[in-house]
């Protein structure tokens, strides 16, 4: 699944439009559309997306012998 996908599909359930979101961000509506479509969404804007959104993020890298390197906002 996409970045975006997910993002829209966190609106959905939330009952957040995306432009709703991304004035919560701090950004135009244009601008964040524009971020979505060509999938330049950064680290810093998903845990600031978990954050405005009052929800957990992980990126988590799991190497051969379990151990993790995990970031994450809650």
């Amino acid at each position: 699944m996409k970045t975006s996908d997910m993002i829209r599909q966190l609106c959905e359930q939330m009952n957040i439009s995306v432009s709703e979101l991304a004035r919560r961000l701090g950004q135009s509506p244009q601008n964040f559309g524009k971020k979505l479509k060509r999938e330049t969404i950064t680290l810093e804007e998903l845990k600031a997306i978990a954050e405005v959104m009052e929800v957990k993020f992980e990126q988590t890298f799991i190497l051969p012998d379990g151990k993790e390197i995990k970031t994450g906002s809650e």
